[in-house]
């Protein structure tokens, strides 16, 4: 790479406007190299560096600007510690760097500063990413050194490598890592410590008032998850998939469990091809003359399925152990899940099971509540399939394939990195977004509509002889109708009721229910 590259100033990156015009730093600088001189192309971070001739350091929602003093030399190394120092760590682009250009920075990086924590630092990644074990003795001198910058991003539990002389915080394995950063939103959201006041506001309520509840909302659940994916399935297949989320966390979450999960969410009309995937997928639509596939998203490749899904359940073992947050983690696990997209159908249902699962194993959700996340994702549809895109619209653009004769698609490059190594940060803002909405809004509205239920049922019973079904039936009727009984219903269903007796329901219904 010459020179005069590194100190071309640039206004526009990958069609991604800078504040200003700068130089490209750290990991923008390395995704121009391997774009320019191996024609690789990677997903952008959310976030990248630049600097300006300026002296004034400040942040926008794409890019962090450096001064001048901060531009690093013109080399690949001086980047590469550029990043390492400055930006959270992006396991992707440092894995495509180092099989692009091989080992040659990392002994460039021992030999200068053997002892430096970034050489350190970038020697644990290349071996932990790649599997080679370079040929250098270990260290045995230097202060460890942690390989993930807490301060930047959400790290895993430590354990030394002595060889590098580093703590492993990575929160994963090598066949699987997504990275979190921490972000104000997030911190804001972990402080709110939103578990304990669920707890507190449920121990103050009566424990059958509970038990119904949580009854009520698992079915809600179970149909708003079917809702998502556009299916209205009969009433008996939607409580056997509440009842199953009702159980969520009691089993560890394997492939047997996972393909049990499935056949529980297709129900009797079986797949030709039940389990973990032995065909290419995506998600997309096919052109209505010629009937080629119109990806959306494009599943991880069946071949690669074996080591990502051995990858998601190590990391998932490993957060748990590691007494991660929870809702990180279920955030971790459950979109790893539906990114790769290991099934053939049922994925998108078992991926929001997933965070039932990890919410309830880790103790996140107790007294029996089920969170009703798939309800509060259904209110926000949108927002949902945005953060899918988020992270498949990139990588889409990136994956190599042809038609087959069934109209499916034939992945012919190597994809697994894309499934392994990326970032969460937006998808975990929002399950916390979702997480939020369950506990302070749609828990709390129906307990106190069950309470306002039974005060109207008790109030009924003493003064008009129903049974308990009409009476049911009575009072959501007044609920349909802003607390009115239409005129059909006084006639028909209610005959039995006199004037009277309807206008003193009416009101009593209106005073209970509307404040």
């Amino acid at each position: 790479m010459k020179s005069n590259f590194f100190s071309h100033k640039v206004t526009v990156f990958h069609g991604r406007k800078l504040p200003e015009e700068g130089y490209l730093v750290g990991y923008s600088l390395l995704i121009s190299v391997i774009g320019n001189q191996f024609g690789t192309a990677v997903p952008l971070p959310d976030i990248m560096a630049m600097a300006t001739e300026k002296h004034q350091r400040y942040d926008t929602d794409q890019w962090q600007v450096f001064t001048i003093r901060h531009k690093p030399k013109e080399d690949l190394k001086s980047h590469l510690v550029f990043a390492l120092k400055y930006e959270p760590l992006d396991l992707y682009i440092l894995k495509r760097i180092f099989e692009l250009i091989g080992d040659a920075i990392i002994h460039q990086m021992l030999k200068e500063e053997p002892t430096g924590q970034y050489t350190r630092r970038a020697w644990f990644l290349y071996e932990w990413l790649t599997g080679k074990t370079l040929d250098v003795p270990n260290l045995n001198r230097g202060t460890y050194v942690e390989v993930v910058d807490p301060s930047l991003q959400y790290a895993g539990q430590s354990e030394n490598s002595t060889r590098h002389r580093v703590k492993n915080n990575l929160p994963g394995v090598p066949g699987f890592c997504p990275m979190i950063r921490r972000t104000e939103k997030l911190e804001r959201y972990i402080e709110k410590d939103l578990s304990e006041t669920i707890e507190k506001g449920l121990g103050k309520r009566d424990k059958d008032l509970i038990r119904r509840t949580a009854a009520f909302l698992l079915l809600k659940d179970s149909k708003a998850s079917f809702a998502i994916e556009g299916e209205h399935p009969p009433s008996m297949r939607a409580r056997n998939w509440g009842k199953a989320i009702g159980q969520s966390g009691k089993s560890p979450l394997n492939i047997e469990e996972i393909e049990r999960l499935q056949h529980i969410v297709i129900g009797s009309k079986k797949l030709r091809h039940m389990g973990i995937r032995t065909m290419e997928g995506f998600i997309g639509e096919h052109d209505r003359e010629t009937l080629s596939p119109m990806p959306d998203h494009i599943s991880a490749k069946a071949s690669d399925l074996p080591l990502l899904m051995q990858g998601l359940l190590d990391t998932n073992a490993l957060l748990q152990q590691a007494g991660y947050n929870p809702v990180l983690a279920a955030a971790t696990i459950a979109f790893g899940f539906v990114f790769i997209h290991p099934l053939s159908d049922g994925n998108g249902r078992i991926h929001r099971y997933i965070i039932h699962h990890l919410l309830t194993r880790m103790g996140y959700t107790k007294r029996g509540m089920i969170f009703p996340i798939s309800s509060a994702i259904l209110e926000r549809i949108d927002e949902y399939q945005d953060i899918l895109e988020h992270y498949s619209s990139q990588r889409v653009d990136l994956i190599e394939w042809k038609e087959t004769s069934d109209h499916n698609i034939d992945v012919l490059n190597e994809t697994i990195d894309l499934y392994r190594y990326f970032d969460l940060t937006l998808q975990s803002e929002f399950l916390y977004e979702c997480v939020e909405e369950t506990i302070e809004q749609i828990i709390p509205e129906e307990l106190d509509y069950l309470e306002k239920y039974d005060r109207m049922m008790d109030f009924i019973n003493s003064h008009v002889t129903l049974p308990d079904t009409k009476v049911d039936l009575l009072i959501k009727f007044l609920n349909q109708n802003a607390g009115k009984l239409s005129k059909r219903a006084r006639e028909k269903e209610f005959s039995e009721l006199n004037g009277d007796d309807i206008n003193d329901i009416e009101a009593q219904y209106n005073h209970i229910f509307g404040s």
